[in-house]
Protein backbone atom coordinates (compact mmCIF):
# COMPACT_ATOMS: atom_id res chain seq x y z
CA UNK A 1 0.00 0.00 0.00
CA UNK A 2 1.32 3.42 -0.96
CA UNK A 3 1.79 6.23 1.55
CA UNK A 4 -0.92 8.22 -0.26
CA UNK A 5 -3.39 5.33 -0.02
CA UNK A 6 -2.63 4.96 3.67
CA UNK A 7 -3.48 8.64 4.16
CA UNK A 8 -6.79 8.16 2.30
CA UNK A 9 -7.68 5.18 4.49
CA UNK A 10 -6.77 7.05 7.68
CA UNK A 11 -8.94 10.03 6.71
CA UNK A 12 -11.97 7.96 5.68
CA UNK A 13 -13.54 7.57 9.10
CA UNK A 14 -12.98 11.25 9.84
CA UNK A 15 -14.75 12.19 6.59
CA UNK A 16 -17.68 9.87 7.36
CA UNK A 17 -18.09 11.49 10.75
CA UNK A 18 -17.92 14.99 9.21
CA UNK A 19 -20.79 13.97 6.95
CA UNK A 20 -22.81 12.65 9.89
CA UNK A 21 -22.77 9.14 8.44
CA UNK A 22 -21.53 7.37 11.58
CA UNK A 23 -24.33 6.85 14.09
CA UNK A 24 -22.73 4.02 16.08
CA UNK A 25 -19.38 2.28 15.74
CA UNK A 26 -17.75 -0.59 17.60
CA UNK A 27 -14.16 -0.22 18.77
CA UNK A 28 -13.60 3.03 16.90
CA UNK A 29 -9.90 3.32 17.62
CA UNK A 30 -9.20 -0.25 16.54
CA UNK A 31 -11.28 0.20 13.39
CA UNK A 32 -9.46 3.43 12.53
CA UNK A 33 -6.15 1.62 12.93
CA UNK A 34 -7.34 -1.28 10.75
CA UNK A 35 -8.48 1.12 8.03
CA UNK A 36 -5.15 2.95 8.13
CA UNK A 37 -3.10 -0.24 7.94
CA UNK A 38 -4.55 -1.41 4.66
CA UNK A 39 -7.64 -2.32 2.68
CA UNK A 40 -10.25 -4.26 4.60
CA UNK A 41 -13.27 -6.14 3.28
CA UNK A 42 -16.72 -4.97 4.35
CA UNK A 43 -20.33 -5.65 3.47
CA UNK A 44 -23.85 -4.32 3.72
CA UNK A 45 -27.03 -6.31 3.19
CA UNK A 46 -30.13 -5.44 1.18
CA UNK A 47 -33.18 -7.66 1.54
CA UNK A 48 -35.32 -8.01 -1.61
CA UNK A 49 -38.75 -6.73 -0.56
CA UNK A 50 -39.53 -5.36 -4.04
CA UNK A 51 -38.03 -5.41 -7.54
CA UNK A 52 -36.21 -2.13 -6.84
CA UNK A 53 -34.54 -0.36 -3.97
CA UNK A 54 -35.81 3.07 -2.96
CA UNK A 55 -33.86 6.09 -1.79
CA UNK A 56 -33.95 4.84 1.79
CA UNK A 57 -31.29 2.36 0.60
CA UNK A 58 -29.19 5.01 -1.12
CA UNK A 59 -27.26 5.94 2.01
CA UNK A 60 -25.80 2.43 2.62
CA UNK A 61 -25.18 1.95 -1.11
CA UNK A 62 -23.14 5.14 -1.23
CA UNK A 63 -21.32 4.10 1.96
CA UNK A 64 -20.13 0.96 0.16
CA UNK A 65 -19.07 3.17 -2.73
CA UNK A 66 -17.17 5.55 -0.43
CA UNK A 67 -15.22 2.63 1.02
CA UNK A 68 -14.49 1.24 -2.44
CA UNK A 69 -13.24 4.62 -3.66
CA UNK A 70 -10.94 4.71 -0.62
CA UNK A 71 -9.41 1.41 -1.76
CA UNK A 72 -11.36 -1.07 0.36
CA UNK A 73 -13.17 -4.20 -0.79
CA UNK A 74 -16.94 -3.72 -0.75
CA UNK A 75 -19.40 -6.60 -0.85
CA UNK A 76 -23.11 -6.03 -1.51
CA UNK A 77 -25.18 -8.84 -0.03
CA UNK A 78 -28.66 -9.36 -1.44
CA UNK A 79 -30.75 -11.30 1.05
CA UNK A 80 -32.11 -14.01 -1.17
CA UNK A 81 -32.39 -16.17 1.96
CA UNK A 82 -33.29 -13.66 4.67
CA UNK A 83 -35.74 -12.06 2.25
CA UNK A 84 -37.82 -15.22 2.61
CA UNK A 85 -37.91 -14.73 6.40
CA UNK A 86 -38.51 -11.03 7.02
CA UNK A 87 -36.57 -8.57 9.17
CA UNK A 88 -38.53 -7.37 12.24
CA UNK A 89 -36.27 -4.30 12.64
CA UNK A 90 -38.10 -1.01 12.41
CA UNK A 91 -41.52 -2.61 12.06
CA UNK A 92 -44.48 -2.95 14.40
CA UNK A 93 -46.17 -5.76 12.48
CA UNK A 94 -45.19 -9.02 10.80
CA UNK A 95 -44.05 -8.88 7.18
CA UNK A 96 -45.98 -10.77 4.53
CA UNK A 97 -44.05 -13.77 3.23
CA UNK A 98 -43.38 -13.93 -0.51
CA UNK A 99 -42.88 -16.98 -2.71
CA UNK A 100 -39.45 -18.39 -3.54
CA UNK A 101 -39.92 -17.38 -7.20
CA UNK A 102 -40.87 -13.81 -6.31
CA UNK A 103 -37.92 -13.31 -3.97
CA UNK A 104 -35.53 -14.92 -6.48
CA UNK A 105 -36.72 -12.49 -9.16
CA UNK A 106 -36.35 -9.52 -6.84
CA UNK A 107 -32.88 -10.71 -5.79
CA UNK A 108 -31.76 -10.76 -9.41
CA UNK A 109 -33.25 -7.30 -10.07
CA UNK A 110 -31.51 -5.77 -7.03
CA UNK A 111 -28.21 -7.29 -8.07
CA UNK A 112 -28.43 -5.55 -11.44
CA UNK A 113 -29.40 -2.30 -9.77
CA UNK A 114 -26.48 -2.37 -7.34
CA UNK A 115 -24.06 -2.81 -10.25
CA UNK A 116 -24.88 0.78 -11.28
CA UNK A 117 -23.34 2.14 -8.08
CA UNK A 118 -20.43 -0.20 -7.35
CA UNK A 119 -17.57 -1.00 -9.69
CA UNK A 120 -17.45 -4.76 -10.24
CA UNK A 121 -14.91 -4.49 -13.08
CA UNK A 122 -11.99 -2.48 -11.69
CA UNK A 123 -8.83 -4.64 -11.41
CA UNK A 124 -7.68 -2.92 -8.20
CA UNK A 125 -10.50 -3.65 -5.74
CA UNK A 126 -13.60 -4.87 -7.57
CA UNK A 127 -16.84 -4.94 -5.59
CA UNK A 128 -18.56 -8.28 -5.16
CA UNK A 129 -22.20 -9.30 -5.17
CA UNK A 130 -23.38 -12.26 -3.08
CA UNK A 131 -26.71 -13.76 -2.03
CA UNK A 132 -27.11 -15.35 1.39
CA UNK A 133 -29.50 -17.86 -0.16
CA UNK A 134 -26.36 -19.71 -1.27
CA UNK A 135 -25.40 -20.65 2.29
CA UNK A 136 -28.72 -20.37 4.14
CA UNK A 137 -30.74 -22.63 1.85
CA UNK A 138 -28.52 -25.73 2.38
CA UNK A 139 -28.76 -25.41 6.20
CA UNK A 140 -30.80 -28.14 7.86
CA UNK A 141 -32.71 -27.41 11.05
CA UNK A 142 -30.50 -29.61 13.26
CA UNK A 143 -27.28 -27.96 12.06
CA UNK A 144 -28.88 -24.54 12.46
CA UNK A 145 -29.95 -25.21 16.05
CA UNK A 146 -26.79 -27.05 17.18
CA UNK A 147 -24.04 -25.07 15.48
CA UNK A 148 -25.55 -21.60 15.34
CA UNK A 149 -28.55 -21.33 17.65
CA UNK A 150 -26.64 -22.65 20.67
CA UNK A 151 -24.55 -19.47 20.67
CA UNK A 152 -27.56 -17.27 21.45
CA UNK A 153 -29.56 -17.17 24.66
CA UNK A 154 -33.20 -16.16 24.53
CA UNK A 155 -32.48 -13.45 27.12
CA UNK A 156 -29.79 -12.00 24.85
CA UNK A 157 -32.17 -11.88 21.89
CA UNK A 158 -35.05 -10.40 23.89
CA UNK A 159 -32.80 -7.53 24.97
CA UNK A 160 -32.27 -6.39 21.37
CA UNK A 161 -34.39 -3.40 20.33
CA UNK A 162 -35.55 -5.09 17.10
CA UNK A 163 -37.15 -7.86 19.16
CA UNK A 164 -38.09 -5.97 22.33
CA UNK A 165 -40.11 -3.41 20.37
CA UNK A 166 -42.23 -6.20 18.89
CA UNK A 167 -43.09 -8.10 22.05
CA UNK A 168 -46.21 -6.07 22.83
CA UNK A 169 -47.82 -6.92 19.48
CA UNK A 170 -46.23 -10.33 19.15
CA UNK A 171 -43.43 -11.69 16.98
CA UNK A 172 -43.32 -15.06 15.23
CA UNK A 173 -40.46 -17.50 15.70
CA UNK A 174 -39.73 -16.92 12.00
CA UNK A 175 -38.90 -13.24 12.45
CA UNK A 176 -37.44 -13.90 15.90
CA UNK A 177 -34.80 -16.06 14.20
CA UNK A 178 -33.83 -13.32 11.70
CA UNK A 179 -31.15 -11.95 14.04
CA UNK A 180 -29.41 -15.32 14.14
CA UNK A 181 -29.48 -15.65 10.35
CA UNK A 182 -27.97 -12.20 9.84
CA UNK A 183 -25.34 -12.96 12.46
CA UNK A 184 -24.53 -16.14 10.55
CA UNK A 185 -24.18 -14.07 7.36
CA UNK A 186 -21.46 -12.00 9.06
CA UNK A 187 -19.71 -15.13 10.34
CA UNK A 188 -19.88 -16.85 6.94
CA UNK A 189 -18.52 -13.80 5.09
CA UNK A 190 -15.83 -13.38 7.72
CA UNK A 191 -14.70 -16.97 7.32
CA UNK A 192 -15.00 -17.26 3.53
CA UNK A 193 -14.12 -13.74 2.34
CA UNK A 194 -12.28 -12.14 5.24
CA UNK A 195 -15.04 -9.61 5.90
CA UNK A 196 -14.19 -7.52 8.96
CA UNK A 197 -16.79 -4.75 8.85
CA UNK A 198 -20.57 -4.71 8.49
CA UNK A 199 -22.53 -1.57 7.63
CA UNK A 200 -26.21 -0.99 8.30
CA UNK A 201 -28.87 1.48 9.34
CA UNK A 202 -29.19 2.33 13.03
CA UNK A 203 -32.07 -0.15 13.30
CA UNK A 204 -29.56 -2.90 12.44
CA UNK A 205 -27.32 -2.34 15.47
CA UNK A 206 -28.67 -5.37 17.34
CA UNK A 207 -28.23 -7.65 14.32
CA UNK A 208 -24.70 -6.37 13.66
CA UNK A 209 -23.52 -6.79 17.26
CA UNK A 210 -25.07 -10.27 17.29
CA UNK A 211 -22.83 -11.11 14.34
CA UNK A 212 -19.79 -9.74 16.16
CA UNK A 213 -20.64 -11.86 19.19
CA UNK A 214 -21.03 -14.97 17.02
CA UNK A 215 -17.66 -14.36 15.34
CA UNK A 216 -16.06 -14.00 18.77
CA UNK A 217 -17.68 -17.17 20.14
CA UNK A 218 -16.45 -19.20 17.15
CA UNK A 219 -12.84 -18.11 17.54
CA UNK A 220 -12.75 -15.05 15.29
CA UNK A 221 -11.60 -11.52 16.09
CA UNK A 222 -10.91 -8.14 14.54
CA UNK A 223 -14.45 -7.55 13.25
CA UNK A 224 -16.35 -4.27 13.51
CA UNK A 225 -19.70 -2.64 12.87
CA UNK A 226 -20.86 0.79 11.77
CA UNK A 227 -24.43 2.01 11.67
CA UNK A 228 -25.67 5.03 9.77
CA UNK A 229 -28.45 7.33 10.93
CA UNK A 230 -31.94 6.68 9.68
CA UNK A 231 -32.64 9.67 7.43
CA UNK A 232 -35.35 11.98 8.69
CA UNK A 233 -36.73 15.32 7.54
CA UNK A 234 -36.76 18.37 9.76
CA UNK A 235 -40.53 18.84 9.34
CA UNK A 236 -41.20 15.39 10.76
CA UNK A 237 -42.39 13.92 7.48
CA UNK A 238 -40.99 10.58 6.39
CA UNK A 239 -37.96 10.76 4.14
CA UNK A 240 -38.20 9.00 0.79
CA UNK A 241 -41.87 9.73 0.17
CA UNK A 242 -43.24 12.08 -2.48
CA UNK A 243 -46.84 13.02 -3.17
CA UNK A 244 -47.10 10.06 -5.52
CA UNK A 245 -45.51 7.57 -3.11
CA UNK A 246 -42.07 6.06 -2.53
CA UNK A 247 -39.12 7.44 -4.50
CA UNK A 248 -37.52 4.44 -6.23
CA UNK A 249 -34.10 4.02 -7.80
CA UNK A 250 -35.68 2.30 -10.81
CA UNK A 251 -36.52 4.86 -13.49
CA UNK A 252 -39.57 2.89 -14.60
CA UNK A 253 -41.06 3.29 -11.09
CA UNK A 254 -39.93 6.88 -10.41
CA UNK A 255 -39.03 8.91 -13.48
CA UNK A 256 -35.71 10.77 -13.56
CA UNK A 257 -37.64 14.05 -13.65
CA UNK A 258 -39.72 13.12 -10.58
CA UNK A 259 -36.53 11.93 -8.88
CA UNK A 260 -34.83 15.27 -9.64
CA UNK A 261 -37.87 17.19 -8.38
CA UNK A 262 -37.87 15.27 -5.10
CA UNK A 263 -34.38 16.54 -4.32
CA UNK A 264 -34.89 20.08 -5.61
CA UNK A 265 -37.87 20.41 -3.26
CA UNK A 266 -35.66 19.75 -0.22
CA UNK A 267 -36.28 22.13 2.66
CA UNK A 268 -33.56 24.68 3.52
CA UNK A 269 -33.27 23.05 6.94
CA UNK A 270 -32.34 19.70 5.37
CA UNK A 271 -30.35 20.54 2.26
CA UNK A 272 -26.85 20.87 3.77
CA UNK A 273 -27.26 17.62 5.69
CA UNK A 274 -28.41 15.85 2.53
CA UNK A 275 -25.49 17.28 0.56
CA UNK A 276 -23.19 15.65 3.11
CA UNK A 277 -25.11 12.36 3.07
CA UNK A 278 -25.81 11.83 -0.59
CA UNK A 279 -23.08 13.58 -2.60
CA UNK A 280 -19.33 13.33 -3.00
CA UNK A 281 -18.80 17.10 -2.91
CA UNK A 282 -15.82 18.30 -0.90
CA UNK A 283 -16.11 20.08 2.44
CA UNK A 284 -15.22 23.35 0.73
CA UNK A 285 -17.93 22.93 -1.91
CA UNK A 286 -20.52 22.07 0.73
CA UNK A 287 -19.48 25.04 2.88
CA UNK A 288 -19.89 27.35 -0.12
CA UNK A 289 -23.41 26.05 -0.76
CA UNK A 290 -24.24 26.33 2.94
CA UNK A 291 -23.26 30.00 2.82
CA UNK A 292 -25.65 30.53 -0.10
CA UNK A 293 -28.49 28.90 1.85
CA UNK A 294 -27.91 31.48 4.59
CA UNK A 295 -27.41 34.52 2.36
CA UNK A 296 -29.60 33.83 -0.69
CA UNK A 297 -32.09 31.09 0.20
CA UNK A 298 -34.55 32.23 -2.48
CA UNK A 299 -32.14 31.18 -5.25
CA UNK A 300 -32.14 27.55 -3.99
CA UNK A 301 -28.66 26.95 -5.41
CA UNK A 302 -27.94 24.24 -2.84
CA UNK A 303 -31.13 22.37 -3.76
CA UNK A 304 -30.31 22.55 -7.46
CA UNK A 305 -26.83 21.21 -6.87
CA UNK A 306 -28.17 18.45 -4.62
CA UNK A 307 -30.68 17.44 -7.31
CA UNK A 308 -28.00 17.47 -10.00
CA UNK A 309 -25.51 15.45 -7.97
CA UNK A 310 -27.87 12.71 -6.79
CA UNK A 311 -29.69 12.39 -10.12
CA UNK A 312 -26.31 12.08 -11.85
CA UNK A 313 -25.24 9.32 -9.46
CA UNK A 314 -28.48 7.35 -9.86
CA UNK A 315 -29.49 8.01 -13.48
CA UNK A 316 -26.53 9.60 -15.27
CA UNK A 317 -25.64 12.94 -16.82
CA UNK A 318 -28.20 12.70 -19.63
CA UNK A 319 -30.98 12.32 -17.07
CA UNK A 320 -29.82 15.50 -15.33
CA UNK A 321 -29.91 17.43 -18.60
CA UNK A 322 -33.35 16.06 -19.44
CA UNK A 323 -34.74 16.83 -15.96
CA UNK A 324 -33.48 20.41 -16.12
CA UNK A 325 -34.88 20.82 -19.62
CA UNK A 326 -38.29 19.59 -18.42
CA UNK A 327 -38.13 21.84 -15.36
CA UNK A 328 -37.44 24.90 -17.52
CA UNK A 329 -40.21 23.96 -19.96
CA UNK A 330 -42.84 23.60 -17.23
CA UNK A 331 -41.72 26.83 -15.58
CA UNK A 332 -42.07 28.78 -18.82
CA UNK A 333 -45.08 26.82 -20.04
CA UNK A 334 -43.44 26.10 -23.41
CA UNK A 335 -43.41 22.31 -23.76
CA UNK A 336 -43.00 22.26 -27.54
CA UNK A 337 -39.24 21.64 -27.36
CA UNK A 338 -39.57 18.47 -25.28
CA UNK A 339 -39.12 15.08 -26.90
CA UNK A 340 -42.04 12.67 -26.67
CA UNK A 341 -40.35 10.74 -23.85
CA UNK A 342 -39.60 13.97 -21.98
CA UNK A 343 -43.16 15.19 -22.43
CA UNK A 344 -44.66 11.98 -21.06
CA UNK A 345 -42.14 11.96 -18.21
CA UNK A 346 -42.85 15.60 -17.36
CA UNK A 347 -46.58 15.01 -17.10
CA UNK A 348 -46.56 11.45 -15.73
CA UNK A 349 -48.05 12.62 -12.43
CA UNK A 350 -50.50 15.05 -14.06
CA UNK A 351 -54.12 14.18 -14.90
CA UNK A 352 -54.18 12.34 -18.24
CA UNK A 353 -57.19 11.90 -20.51
CA UNK A 354 -57.20 9.44 -23.39
CA UNK A 355 -59.54 10.33 -26.27
CA UNK A 356 -60.44 8.64 -29.52
CA UNK A 357 -58.89 10.27 -32.57
CA UNK A 358 -61.00 13.03 -34.12
CA UNK A 359 -60.51 15.67 -36.81
CA UNK A 360 -61.02 18.47 -34.32
CA UNK A 361 -62.03 19.04 -30.72
CA UNK A 362 -63.53 22.18 -29.26
CA UNK A 363 -61.39 23.81 -26.58
CA UNK A 364 -64.34 24.24 -24.21
CA UNK A 365 -65.32 20.59 -24.63
CA UNK A 366 -61.72 19.58 -23.99
CA UNK A 367 -61.48 21.61 -20.78
CA UNK A 368 -64.63 19.97 -19.45
CA UNK A 369 -63.65 16.48 -20.65
CA UNK A 370 -60.27 16.66 -18.89
CA UNK A 371 -61.87 18.19 -15.76
CA UNK A 372 -59.63 21.22 -16.14
CA UNK A 373 -62.89 23.17 -15.80
CA UNK A 374 -65.97 21.97 -13.87
CA UNK A 375 -68.44 23.33 -16.43
CA UNK A 376 -68.71 24.89 -19.87
CA UNK A 377 -69.51 28.22 -18.26
CA UNK A 378 -66.36 28.12 -16.15
CA UNK A 379 -64.35 27.01 -19.18
CA UNK A 380 -65.53 30.08 -21.12
CA UNK A 381 -64.64 32.38 -18.25
CA UNK A 382 -61.17 30.84 -17.94
CA UNK A 383 -60.50 31.26 -21.66
CA UNK A 384 -61.73 34.84 -21.72
CA UNK A 385 -59.60 35.75 -18.69
CA UNK A 386 -56.47 34.36 -20.36
CA UNK A 387 -56.05 31.52 -17.85
CA UNK A 388 -55.90 28.74 -20.46
CA UNK A 389 -52.94 27.72 -22.60
CA UNK A 390 -52.54 24.88 -25.09
CA UNK A 391 -48.98 23.64 -25.64
CA UNK A 392 -47.74 26.81 -23.98
CA UNK A 393 -49.78 29.17 -26.16
CA UNK A 394 -52.40 31.30 -24.40
CA UNK A 395 -55.92 30.84 -25.81
CA UNK A 396 -58.48 33.65 -25.96
CA UNK A 397 -61.12 32.37 -28.36
CA UNK A 398 -64.03 30.44 -26.86
CA UNK A 399 -64.79 28.91 -30.28
CA UNK A 400 -61.27 27.56 -30.78
CA UNK A 401 -61.14 24.10 -32.35
CA UNK A 402 -58.02 22.01 -31.92
CA UNK A 403 -57.05 19.79 -34.84
CA UNK A 404 -54.38 17.17 -35.47
CA UNK A 405 -52.02 19.99 -36.49
CA UNK A 406 -51.99 21.26 -32.92
CA UNK A 407 -50.86 17.93 -31.45
CA UNK A 408 -47.33 17.43 -30.21
CA UNK A 409 -45.64 14.36 -31.68
CA UNK A 410 -48.88 13.67 -33.53
CA UNK A 411 -50.88 12.61 -30.47
CA UNK A 412 -50.59 14.95 -27.45
CA UNK A 413 -52.13 18.21 -26.29
CA UNK A 414 -50.95 19.88 -23.10
CA UNK A 415 -53.53 22.06 -21.39
CA UNK A 416 -52.56 24.51 -18.69
CA UNK A 417 -55.07 26.27 -16.48
CA UNK A 418 -53.48 28.98 -14.39
CA UNK A 419 -49.74 28.78 -13.79
CA UNK A 420 -49.29 25.27 -12.43
CA UNK A 421 -52.26 23.10 -13.33
CA UNK A 422 -51.34 20.85 -16.26
CA UNK A 423 -53.48 18.29 -18.06
CA UNK A 424 -52.24 15.85 -20.67
CA UNK A 425 -54.53 14.75 -23.50
CA UNK A 426 -53.52 11.70 -25.48
CA UNK A 427 -55.30 10.77 -28.72
CA UNK A 428 -55.50 7.15 -29.80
Amino acid sequence: MTKNQAAVNAALLDDLEYRGLVYQVTNREELEKALAEGPITLYCGFDPTADSLHIGSLLPILMLRRFQLAGHNSIALVGGGTGLIGDPSGRSTERSLNTDETVAGWTQALGKQLSRFLDFETPQNPARLVSNYDWLAPLDIITFLRDIGKNFTVNYMLAKDSVDSRLANGISFTEFSYMILQAYDFLKLNQDHGVRLQLGGSDQWGNITAGLDLIGKTGGSGAYGITMPLVTKSDGKKFGKSESGAVWLDRSKTSAYAFYQFWINTDDADVVRFLKYFTFLTREEIASLEALVASQPEKREAQRELARQVTRIVHGEQAVESAEKITAALFSGDVTQLSEDELVEALSDMPTTVLADAESTGLIDLLVETKAAPSRRQAKQDIESGAVAVNGVKQTGIDTALTAEHRLHGRYLVLRRGKKNYYLVKFE
